[in-house]
């Protein structure tokens, strides 16, 4: 009995969608200039850098990142990249090595959930504004990535609640896998969490810590904050369908090595919302706080009956933009959870003279807002307060 196809279209997200504050020629004339030679700067080391992996015979890999969804929808998001032909995605590499990936534009990617095809239609070419190609509109067997590899689809179909496999094919690759989160209806209360500092110790306020503990670091040694593992698990216990997303605003370059790192500390699983480092054609590279804005909107968009509890720390500007988030979406958060660095974390070098200080303030909002320095200090108090509001 033939299986038919999942119509699938690509996504149009608060990410895609420049404001007109945002687009480019609204930007000052000294903005325009360093946008135009940055933008120039990244093509010529990525055209190096194909020539490169061809004369080397590398050829396009799908690199998958986990989805999520609804009964009704599913968002699939994956990336093209050139690679040696043993290479695998998902292996425990550090995080240089991902952000030396080198993305393989308008690849050909076959998809199929739960061993049932996508059938797709490609509209113009998606990363650009407004901006609609002369060819005509058809439905494929597979789907196009853009300029730098990636490939972001909503994918309408009904699914049964719970987690599903996608496979992505390129040519003359293996099918690789990875998970779609499909979340019921019944879910009531979603969390929505920062990675850096606040579940994985980062040291982000520093930027020479960052850097090498996001570049260098064995996997395998990440720190996790003490007791956050164990928090996450027990509102996992708490509220049975919620489900976890993690905000970083780390490049999707490293999304298997937050993804390990996530399973080795026993975190529960969930969708990994990313930053993309290549410069946009209508917004640039998005700042920290404008990037966990765009995603956060899109989940509240993605599941509009649906409250969140919002987990953070002060080393960033986590406060500021939970706080933005509680005003323009009154009543959709529960909560707010914010991990309190210590001055070694939010330091140069662990020492914090008198009047200074890298962390930010508390947000001022009316929905509740708790602080402690690891896990075990937030719980003594998120935790009562959600059960008795929540009975």
């Amino acid at each position: 009995m033939p299986t038919v196809p999942i119509p699938a279209r690509h996504a149009v997200t608060t990410f895609d969608a420049a404001s007109r504050r945002e687009r480019f020629e609204a930007q000052p004339f000294l903005e325009r200039l360093v946008r135009r030679v940055v933008t120039r700067v990244f093509n010529v080391w990525v055209t190096g850098a194909t020539r490169a992996a061809h004369r080397l015979d590398w050829f396009p890999r799908v690199d998958p990142y986990v989805g999520y969804g609804t009964n009704d929808y599913s968002r699939l998001i994956c990336r093209t990249v050139y690679a040696p032909e043993h290479s695998e995605y998902g292996r425990a590499t550090r995080g240089i090595r991902g952000m030396l990936a080198i993305p393989s534009p308008h690849t050909q990617v076959k998809i199929r959930i739960d061993d049932v095809p996508l059938e797709t239609v490609q509209v113009g070419e998606s990363e650009r504004f407004d901006a609609v190609d002369a060819r005509p509109d058809l439905d494929s067997e597979y789907a196009i990535s853009d300029t730098s590899g990636y490939l972001d689809l909503v994918a309408e179909h009904r699914l049964e609640p719970g987690v599903h496999r996608v496979s992505y094919r390129v040519n003359g690759r293996k099918p690789v896998r990875a998970n779609l989160f499909t979340i019921p209806t019944s879910a009531k209360v979603g969390i929505i969490s920062d990675v850096d500092d606040t579940i994985m110790i980062t040291q982000a306020p520093v930027l020479w810590k960052a850097a090498w503990n996001l570049l260098f670091l064995n996997p395998d040694k990440k720190a996790s904050v003490p007791g956050m593992s164990v928090l996450f698990t027990k509102l996992a216990d708490l509220f049975p369908d919620a489900p976890f997303f993690y905000l970083s605003t780390s490049p999707w370059n490293v999304e298997g090595s937050i993804r390990h790192f996530i399973e080795n500390h026993g975190f529960p699983e969930g969708p990994l919302l990313l930053r993309d480092l290549d410069p946009r054609p209508k917004t640039f590279i998005p700042t920290g706080p404008q990037h966990k804005l765009e995603f956060v909107e899109q989940l509240m968009a993605d599941f509009p009956d649906m409250r969140f509890i919002l987990v953070g720390d002060d080393g960033q500007k986590d406060p500021t933009t939970y706080a933005t988030i509680v005003r323009r979406y009154p009543g959709r958060v529960l909560a707010i959870a914010i991990r309190q660095l210590s001055p070694r974390e939010s330091m140069p070098f662990g020492i914090n003279p008198a009047g200074m200080t890298a962390t930010q303030p508390m947000p001022a909002t009316d929905v509740p807002v708790f602080t402690g320095t690891t896990g075990a200090n937030l719980m003594k108090t998120m935790l009562p307060y959600l059960k008795s509001h929540m009975a």
